[in-house]
């Protein structure tokens, strides 16, 4: 028997145990371990989701109620990025927890959003640039949020949504030439239903654009920018913690003389930090959700999640109709 035989079974036995280990583990959380399309966030997911209908499965690696910017990767995320045949995300400025699995998978295998020539030239600044009335003074400020020269939060423009969606139709048609009809058909369809839902948007908001109104979080000004809203700034705060009095002080007398109609927060926000914000002052809170929890993955997803959002702002800003 050869001197190297033993190690060469050793080798077969611990692969074999690491394929049975993946499937065991995929069979045991139902991951999908064929292929599939994972989205990092779930809007982007509602873009696959339109073009991929019908011809590939799509996942989200982001659960409902965790944040991209602080999300740590589980064992399961980590096998269904492995048997990802697509990868669609931001970038590593929004998604760091993505920086390492996606950059080892080959690049025919991933979409980074704001790298695509398409999308580069519509990149936003970065809030500081957008908005003047910035407070983030407070030391009990989120640390964690990672921040870019651009905004990132790319999905909640209409016309990146339109790139993304080309690009991923572009990728699957590579992947899987004999599905080109369908995914061209997909394509269409999702632009149709896109036009169709920006003129409903568009009337909706008419009579609120110039309502005044602050945000906890710089993330909307793709959406703001696209349809005309008028946001007075945004405070940058920690969603746990209740700022302190002088940081208090300031956002409530920024507040009145900007004549706000509405302060918007996320649902990760505790009630008591945005209470403990708006004492003292005539403005109406509400929540505005730029993830779209709970909205379920089928062709006309990334449609429902921008009229959900609508109906946010509208439900607040015409209370002071």
């Amino acid at each position: 028997m050869p001197a190297s035989y033993p190690a060469a079974l050793l080798r077969v036995v611990c692969c074999t145990c690491r394929f049975a280990c993946i499937w065991a583990l995929g069979m045991a959380t139902g991951v999908n371990t064929q292929a599939a399309v994972v989205a990092s966030l779930r809007p982007l997911g509602f873009i696959a989701a339109a073009v991929a209908d019908g011809v590939m499965p799509v996942e989200i690696v982001l659960p409902d109620g965790s944040s991209p910017h602080d999300y740590a990767l589980r064992p399961t995320d980590t096998l269904r990025l492995k048997n990802a045949d697509l990868l669609v995300w931001v970038g590593p400025e929004m998604e760091v927890f993505l920086s390492g699995p996606a950059s080892s998978l080959p690049a025919a295998r991933r979409i980074t959003l704001a790298s695509l020539p398409s999308v580069r030239p519509l990149l936003q600044k970065g809030g500081e640039e957008l908005h003047e009335n910035h407070e983030n003074d407070d030391s009990s400020g989120d640390d964690s949020h990672h921040h870019s020269e651009y905004n990132m939060h790319v999905w909640l423009s209409p016309t990146i949504a339109r790139r993304a969606a080309e690009a991923i139709h572009d990728r699957l048609v590579e992947l899987i030439p004999e599905k080109k009809q369908q995914v061209d058909d997909n394509l269409r369809i999702f632009n149709a239903v896109l036009t169709k839902n920006d003129k409903n948007i568009a009337t909706m908001l008419a009579p609120v654009r110039a309502k005044g109104y602050y945000v906890f979080h710089d993330a909307y000004g793709y959406f703001e920018t696209y349809y005309g809203l008028t946001p007075s700034g945004y405070f940058t705060i920690n969603p746990e913690i209740q700022p302190g009095a002088q940081a208090l002080h300031k956002i409530r007398t920024q507040l009145v003389e900007q004549k706000a109609t509405c302060i918007f927060a996320e649902p990760q926000f505790r009630p008591a930090v945005i209470n403990a914000v708006a004492r003292g002052t005539s403005l109406h809170i509400s929540t505005l959700d730029p993830l779209g929890m709970g909205i379920s993955l089928d062709k006309e997803s990334y449609a429902r999640f921008l009229s959900q959002l609508t109906n946010q702002y509208v439900s607040c800003l015409e209370k002071n109709e």
